[in-house]
């Protein structure tokens, strides 16, 4: 979990020595007295890159070759090299790589990072609209500035002019707004360059202004859609820009007047009960209708069922699967305790019971996978005594007593494995944060490599299979999106195929659970962000803010769920979130329209996802039920720290970070009383 977030902030790169020699380059880092930069400091263009070297040197001042771990926040360090494509400042922290059982703090060494952008050559603009600027109407303008060798600026702040304001004028987010017919010319300015874009503007053809489409009645967040139809001499007027905006009368004093209800190119939701007048307008001519907004009534009672306790360490993943003798059972991982993964008998989910445990080597088990099958289960290992570490595939001929089939630790895996995902003849298992590797355990006792995926540039945290499509988490990146398999963009288990990147500026994409909603045909991605730290809201946390010893106090979360239109995989549209205030996000699942998300401290939480999705889900009252896992006993006591959830044949069981499994049932609503 710490990992993790150190990961979503910063490149790791290892400066090390080839494997056979990292036993004694860890013993070589307790002679290391200090690290040496040269240059000291670094300057270069966004871009480019510079030269640097990091060195670990003795109290003598001579050479130590000694394991080095570099981390950079905003740049990227590789072979001697620090490079950006972004300009700023930015910080290299190096540090020496010490034994397991070392007591001595580790040297480490800041290097300040000075990134310049290069002088901007030339500006474009261009209409974000297919819609033509008729007078009376607005059209957003975008600008964008390139460097001389055709790269593209990430962040001008642009200054905006109109060279006509009777006709036309513009804001400083390029909104253009039409005042008469006429001709005019719209400016972007950056750097000292300036771009523009002439635009003629004729009178709006238009008599009359209708609303069609939508409904009159919808719950909250109900998704409705409304068309403006303009009409004019000659008919329909139809590449007009349209306004729309709404108007809120609640149904009580409490629900003040506002931005209760979204409207964006006539697609509206209410998020509160009341009566909402839409308004559409264009020129002089404005037209409107109401929605009578009920409460949505989503709310249900969570019972528990049953806990698997684990009091003495912390559990990280689970998962939940039907054995081969018709029971069900459940495996967790450990979070820092020894290689330990448990196996659990949950037929009855009122009464959990431990049937076995796995050890490996290993200081955390953070993952588990069984296949679809439930032929095999697989445990991730990180930390490993050895330094190889890798992906163990256990047998599950006998579903309560596993028994270890192989490890498979080559082709970058014994670095650490993270996450992984199990179909029923391939296991994809993250290699050291840097790529997944696909491996075949058609044969457990003898699992093979069959290919991979690297994104360039990029850590890698999860990765999950639908379809023949591996979408993969990686932080800055967003999702990266793979053919392993579909075929619909020529890729194969046997050579990976890149579809598309779904980016996401925040920076901390986790975790990503894809999902095919029946009703409307809509394929949505389901994104989380991890974040460990509170940092600029107003609730801080109780005090560490780092992950707690036993009884300590609680770290703190936030982030939340994106939720992306994936319909049209190469124009994905961002479209709605889930945000429940205070918490943030860790592991998800979405099955029969309902979102279940381990909110951390927030608990598990049970969210209504049907239908079209649009704004806030947490201010819509689609929250369903929430639970927390308050265990006086817990590792952390009375600390929920809900880490994964799996709904299973009508209960939902999840993993706690400080208590370990549980399971809790929601209830179906009552019938009314005729």
């Amino acid at each position: 979990m710490r990992r993790d977030f150190l990961w979503a902030l910063a490149a790791v790169v290892a400066i090390a020595p080839p494997a056979a020699a990292q036993d004694a380059s860890l013993q070589a880092g307790l002679r290391v007295a200090r690290l040496v930069a040269e240059p000291t400091e670094v300057s270069f263009e966004a871009g480019s890159s510079a030269a640097l070297v990091i060195r670990a040197v003795d109290a003598s001042g001579a050479t130590v070759d000694a394991e080095v771990r570099v981390f950079g926040r905003g740049v990227n360090y590789d072979g001697g090299r620090v490079s950006s494509d972004v300009g700023g400042t930015a910080t290299l922290i190096a540090s020496v790589v010490l034994p397991a059982d070392a007591t001595q703090q580790p040297a480490t060494l800041t290097v300040p990072i000075t990134v310049t952008w290069p002088a901007v050559a030339r500006i474009e603009l261009d209409a974000l609209s297919s819609h033509r600027l008729y007078a009376g109407t607005s059209v957003r303008y975008g600008a964008e500035a390139y460097f001389g060798n055709g790269n593209q600026h990430a962040s001008p702040s642009f200054s905006w002019s109109s060279s006509n304001a009777s006709v036309a004028t513009v804001n400083a987010r390029g909104n253009v707004t039409a005042r008469s017919p006429g001709s005019v010319t719209i400016s972007a300015s950056f750097d000292g360059v300036r771009g523009s874009a002439t635009i003629d503007v004729p009178a709006l053809p238009a008599s009359s202004l209708e609303i069609t489409g939508g409904a009159d009645q919808a719950r909250q967040g109900d998704v409705l859609t409304f068309q403006a139809v303009l009409t004019g001499s000659r008919g329909v007027v139809a590449d007009a820009p349209i306004a729309w905006t709404v108007a809120f009368q609640p149904d009580d004093s409490i629900n003040a007047p506002g931005a209760a209800g979204l409207i964006d190119g006539g697609k509206f939701v209410g998020e509160v009960p009341g009566l909402y007048t839409v308004i559409a307008t264009a020129g002089d001519l404005l037209a409107r209708t109401t929605v009578d907004v009920a409460p949505r009534e989503a709310v249900q009672e969570v019972q528990v069922q049953g806990q698997g306790s684990v009091s003495d360490v912390h559990t990280s993943d689970l998962w939940i699967y039907e054995g081969n003798d018709g029971r069900d059972y459940a495996v967790t991982g450990t979070w820092g305790a020894n290689g330990w993964a448990y196996f659990w008998d949950v037929t009855n989910p009122a009464a959990i019971v431990k049937t076995d445990s796995i050890h490996v080597d290993a200081r955390t088990v953070n993952d588990v996978k069984v296949a679809p099958n439930a032929r095999y289960a697989a445990i991730s290992r990180e930390g490993a005594s050895n330094r190889r570490n890798g992906a163990v595939i256990l047998d599950l001929a006998d579903p309560a007593h596993p028994v270890i089939a192989s490890t498979f630790d080559t082709n970058g895996v014994t670095g650490g494995v993270h996450n992984m995902f199990a179909t029923d003849d391939y296991l994809f298992a993250l290699a050291g944060g840097d790529k997944y590797v696909i491996i075949d355990v058609t044969d457990l006792a003898n699992p093979r490599y069959v290919s991979e995926y690297n994104h360039p540039d990029s850590r890698i945290h999860d990765v999950w299979v639908h379809d023949g499509v591996a979408y993969s988490s990686e932080w800055a990146n967003g999702v990266v999106v793979v053919d392993v398999g579909n075929g619909r963009w020529g890729g194969s288990i046997d050579n990976p195929v890149y579809v598309t990147n779904v980016p996401y500026p925040v920076g901390a994409t986790h975790a990503a659970f894809p999902y095919y909603q029946e009703d409307t045909g809509k394929f949505y991605l389901f994104l989380g962000d991890e974040i460990m730290n509170r940092e600029g809201e107003a609730w801080g946390g109780a005090g560490l803010g780092s992950i707690p010893e036993q009884g300590g106090t609680p770290s703190v979360t936030r982030g939340y769920i994106h939720i992306i239109d994936f319909t049209d995989p190469e124009h994905p549209v961002d479209v709605a979130r889930y945000q429940a205030a205070e918490f943030g996000t860790h592991n998800l699942w979405v099955e029969d329209d309902m979102l279940y998300v381990a909110y951390y401290e927030g608990g598990v939480r049970t969210v209504d996802v049907s239908g079209e999705l649009m704004g806030n889900l947490a201010t819509q009252g689609r929250e369903v039920a929430v639970y927390k896992a308050f265990d006086p006993n817990g590792y952390a006591a009375n600390a929920p720290m809900a880490w994964g959830p799996q709904p299973y044949k009508g209960n939902l069981f999840f993993s706690d970070f400080n208590s370990g499994l549980w399971s809790v049932k929601v209830m179906p609503k009552g019938r009314p009383i005729s």
